[in-house]
């Protein structure tokens, strides 16, 4: 059974790292959540080190720059693995070919910037879908559209057996007050009619890689039974911290709030329920970070 605490302080001693999801977490994707910047702080300043693990399609200098838009001081954090960092290198290893359609909006094009962390990266070119040899998908082209209604746009690409690289494993996110689909809920319908989604976001193991490996750059050799992942996600963060072996801090009052019925805590009872019906088991739940 989870255990319910108030705040990180009462835990964060025994972990030398912290995997902190973003969205949900640390900001609400208009303005930074200052209790949980106040927590991460008071972290760092104990020795800890922070590595923000975000399954943002953008390589992480783009969400450093969002960063400092919401309001995320610097001193909040050291480093920052993305999905969108990790889905590129596999881009541009030809994991889903060398002419590609892009399915996003044009915000994410930054994606598509020359990757300099490998040797021979192959040359990616962007064309219309009939002409493609796989799907790079960013996120939907409208978030608050239901990405059922992409089906008879991606029944071609199931026909010709075309790969779909999903960039954010996300179902969906709330900025601010609204509820935005994200690419993983394109990959998830793109699946269900038949075709190949691959993913490298978490909960799978190629972001988790990157994030040891920005843990690493910092100088800390940290085993994974000092690292504690964080994040309102049961489908995501805790499913990956527990694929990898590492503790979990839920944030109840994310995605799940109403499920958890979650003010400044979550109602153990809703908690439990809601956990239960989602097979997931995080060794800590909290209402909000801080």
């Amino acid at each position: 059974m989870t255990r319910i605490v108030t705040t990180l302080s009462e835990i964060s001693a025994d972990y030398d790292a912290l995997f902190v999801d973003l969205w949900g977490c640390v900001h609400n994707g208009v303005h930074a959540l200052p209790e949980a910047v106040e927590a991460l702080q008071s972290y760092r300043k104990t020795g800890g080190k922070v590595v923000l693990v975000t399954n943002s399609p953008r390589p992480h200098a783009g969400v450093e720059k969002q960063l400092v838009h919401f309001g995320v001081p610097q001193d909040a954090w050291d480093s920052i693995a993305t999905s969108g960092d990790s889905a590129r290198s596999a881009m541009y290893q030809g994991v889903v070919g060398t002419n590609v359609w892009h399915l996003g909006p044009p915000t994410d094009l930054k994606f598509f910037e020359p990757l300099r962390l490998l040797d021979s990266p192959l040359e990616i070119i962007r064309v219309d879908l009939a002409e493609a040899q796989g799907i790079v998908c960013t996120g939907p082209f409208d978030p608050g559209a239901d990405p059922e209604l992409m089906r008879p746009q991606l029944e071609p690409a199931v026909a010709r057996g075309l790969k779909l690289l999903c960039a954010n494993p996300d179902i969906v996110v709330d900025r601010g007050e609204v509820r935005e689909w994200c690419a993983g809920a394109v990959a998830k319908l793109y699946s269900e009619m038949g075709g190949d989604s691959l993913y490298f976001g978490k909960p799978y193991a190629p972001i988790y890689e990157l994030a040891r490996k920005r843990l690493s750059a910092l100088g800390t050799a940290v085993p994974d039974t000092r690292i504690l992942a964080i994040g309102d996600g049961v489908l995501t963060d805790i499913a990956g911290a527990f694929g990898e072996g590492i503790d979990a801090l839920f944030i109840s009052g994310g995605l799940a709030a109403s499920e958890t019925k979650t003010g400044s805590h979550p109602d153990p009872e809703a908690l439990t329920d809601y956990l239960k019906r989602e097979n997931s088991a995080p060794a800590f739940t909290i209402g909000q970070l801080r």
